[in-house]
């Protein structure tokens, strides 16, 4: 029998005003996966986020996150989710461990038990020897580690990351993405919203691409980027003879004669470069290097939005 979705939504709606946000969605999110929105502000990631949350209403469709409906059963869809924001919900004048024990006051645990789970989280998170001490002093990175701990306190099936390594330097960022990799190992699944085409590229399992409120494209990093033309096989020889006689036989090559190198349009399946070397092995010529480029997210992102992808703020 099939595992139904964490996540099902069928014709998603939302607008404010004349605004259209969300113009009919579809998605379905594997149960245990890290599943990546993709898109600049203003594209629908978060308003997504908070109708499946239970925080606002749909206009239109139909919604299941762990089998349950926002709109009719909402603390049941509450009682199986945790939510990570792109802005901090750490309190900076409690501690770490504070901060934790609220949350399990919040989500109504025994005292006893919301004592432990603070102690694993503060655990499991690097944040024992930060424990009592106020969060306002904790580091960037410290700070988004506790938010996440803070969204695990409830034992979530499904938890939301929107946006949660937005302001992280490149370490912190990669220390939260291994966090997330270890979470989904665990089996909990990941809707994760993002701005950072690097981000997706490293976590997901699958990535939808959002403009304007309509997914443009769904799939995996590789099948997105095969969407986009461009790839192409780079071929370097050691001497010219047997460059030039690859070039002679390789139809429309471009040719790079100061590198004696080739650049042969194609995806770089192994197929295709099978049927390359097979090409040079009649002429009895052998390449002496072979590399495949590949179009990375940042030419996906412009093919299917029509603009360049953000510029994360730590590389400008």
């Amino acid at each position: 029998m099939p595992v139904p979705p964490a996540i099902s939504v069928r014709g998603l709606r939302k607008a404010y005003g004349e605004k259209i946000v969300l113009d009919g969605l579809d998605l379905d999110i594997p149960a245990g996966s890290i599943f990546a929105l993709l898109g600049p502000n203003g594209a629908g990631k978060t308003t997504i986020v908070t109708i499946l949350s239970t925080l606002v209403p749909a206009d239109g469709g139909s919604v299941r996150v762990a089998g349950r409906d926002p709109a009719t059963d909402p603390d049941g869809v509450r009682a199986a989710i945790g939510v990570t924001g792109q802005f901090s919900a750490v309190d900076g004048l409690l501690t770490g461990e504070e901060n934790l024990v609220l949350m399990a006051d919040l989500l109504h645990l025994p005292r006893s038990e919301g004592r432990r789970r603070a102690q694993h989280l503060l655990e499991r998170f690097d944040l024992v020897d930060a424990a009592h001490k106020p969060a306002a002093t904790y580091s960037g990175g410290m700070r988004r580690r506790l938010d996440l701990a803070m969204g695990l306190v409830g034992r979530p099936r499904v938890l939301f990351l929107d946006e949660p390594s937005t302001g992280l330097d490149p370490r912190s960022r990669r220390g939260l993405w291994d966090m997330i990799r270890e979470l989904a190992a665990t089996g909990v699944t990941v809707l994760l919203t993002t701005q950072y085409l690097e981000e997706a590229d490293q976590l997901a399992d699958r990535i939808a691409v959002l403009d304007h409120g309509r997914i443009v494209a769904e799939g995996t990093a590789d099948e997105l980027k095969s969407l986009v033309p461009g790839g192409h096989v780079r071929l370097t020889f050691s001497d010219a003879v047997g460059y030039d006689a690859a070039a002679r036989v390789l139809t429309g090559a471009v040719r790079d004669d100061a590198a004696l190198a080739l650049q042969v349009a194609g995806g770089g399946t192994a197929y295709e470069i099978r049927d390359l070397l097979d090409q040079l092995d009649r002429l009895e010529v052998k390449a002496d290097r072979l590399s495949v480029h590949t179009p990375d997210l940042d030419d996906v992102f412009l093919a299917l939005t029509g603009r360049p992808a953000p510029v994360e703020a730590n590389s400008r």
